[in-house]
């Protein structure tokens, strides 16, 4: 009986993913634990591995799909005297929520009488690519395409994995690519004239790029916290100057002594928060409809700025950890996260979260909660400013950090005494260290 390998949801926001890369070909024998595929989540670059052994009988979602469905069929893999007639019989049934990709950019509700002639050619443009394969398009791209008359198979693609989209498009039609011999297609899209959006090459103002899975997640889980979440917000300054002057003395003994760490500010942030999660247990929670949910582990997710969104490597058990550990192990977790490497359950769950753009120049911000977590601390750059001790005017290197909490968990008077807690470890570095 043949084994059905389906998208599977890699992590829990996951309601769809890409195929970036097959690692095994039709025909190839597959062994329990063996590499198939990297899928591309909103998230990060996974990699699917086999449960069963057999051999890779037919691949369902070519290299470079997109858009595929969670529970998607995406290959069929043989049992031992199966032949490939059988991947052949169980893939039709299931083959077809992958195709359906071409037909869903064919809305009926923008203007019937021109997307219908519009939406039949659209399988066409598979049919003329030169080399026989399937062409990857945006369906922008395929549908202004189809309304100028101009052979989508023929367009080099500069999106992801070489999809064709809107921008290749425009710059065939404004370099005067030629139409296919077969122009009567030209008389239908006359009518589609007096939808000048849909020619912006023509109209010109602006570009449209097609919004991955990690921007749609972020898109949906911030604007449901926003919607949801009675966001309280409390800020205070802090003076870094001491924090500054141990920073150097660390790295320069590191330096001299050979050892392998460099400590940033950041690394003192992540460290005074779990600290001040110690002394004030009760942040360290999350909301249920049932009950307030408070954690064991002290664990700090760090927002980390990647190619095309954002993602929070998570700090475990971050109030047992020196400095010098915990900016080894943010340093390797922010470059793998870049690099789309992150395993799930090092991004996912944490019970607070630091999100720092001090080094931008930002002076203050309130960032949005990231749920399930009822806070999120937010930081700004450490700056000059002039400040008043013992009656007399001086200078000093202060630090703005505004605490964002689900006033549902973490009220105003306890949202202050953690941020109170946080900046007594900030200000005197030494408590830390005890």
């Amino acid at each position: 009986m043949t084994i059905q390998i389906l998208m599977p949801a890699l992590s829990p926001t996951m309601t769809e993913g890409n195929i970036a890369k097959w690692h095994k070909k039709e025909g190839d024998e597959v062994s329990s634990g063996d590499l198939l595929a990297e899928i591309e989540t909103d998230k990060a670059t996974m990699e699917l591995e086999a449960v069963d052994e057999g051999v890779l009988g037919k691949i369902i979602a070519a290299e470079g799909s997109e858009n595929i469905a969670v529970n998607t069929l995406i290959a069929v893999m043989l049992e031992e005297g199966e032949d490939a007639a059988a991947a052949e019989a169980a893939a039709p049934a299931s083959a077809s929520p992958a195709p359906a990709a071409p037909p869903e950019p064919a809305p009926t509700q923008e203007a019937p009488p021109a997307s219908e002639p519009a939406a039949a050619p659209q399988p066409a443009p598979a049919a003329p690519k030169s080399n026989g394969a399937r062409v990857f398009a945006s369906p922008l791209a395929r549908r202004i395409a189809a309304d100028a008359g101009i052979d989508i198979g023929a367009i080099s693609g500069s999106g992801p994995h070489g999809r064709v989209v809107k921008r290749d498009v425009d710059a065939a039609i404004a370099g005067g690519v030629a139409a296919p011999a077969a122009a009567p297609s030209a008389a239908p899209p006359a009518p589609a004239a007096p939808a000048p959006a849909q020619l912006p090459v023509v109209a010109g103002g602006y570009t449209e790029v097609p919004h991955n899975n990690m921007r749609k997640t972020i898109a949906r889980r911030l604007q449901e916290s926003k919607q949801t979440v009675p966001h309280f917000y409390v800020t205070m300054e802090c003076e870094i100057d001491k924090l500054l002057a141990m920073r150097k003395d660390l790295n320069a003994r590191a330096e001299a002594t050979g050892e392998d760490y460099k400590i940033s500010v950041n690394d003192f942030i992540i460290r005074a928060a779990a600290f001040a999660m110690k002394k004030v247990p009760d942040v360290n929670a999350s909301w249920t409809d049932e009950a307030m949910r408070l954690y064991n582990d002290i664990d700090i997710s760090v927002a980390v700025a990647i190619d095309g969104g954002l993602i929070t490597p998570i700090v475990r058990n971050a109030d047992q950890k020196g400095l010098a550990v915990i900016s080894n192990e943010m340093k390797d977790l922010a470059a793998r996260a870049r690099e789309g490497k992150l395993s799930p359950d090092e991004f996912q769950g944490g019970g607070f979260t630091i999100s720092n753009l001090g080094m931008y120049g930002v002076k203050e911000f309130a960032a949005i909660i990231n749920p399930p977590q009822s806070s999120i601390l937010a930081v700004g750059a450490g700056e000059q400013r002039p400040v008043v001790r013992d009656g007399a005017l001086t200078t000093a290197t202060m630090m703005s950090v505004t605490l964002s909490t689900d006033h549902r968990v973490v009220d105003g008077a306890l949202g202050a005494e953690w941020l109170q807690a946080f900046k007594v470890l900030i200000e005197d570095p030494l408590a830390m260290l005890l």
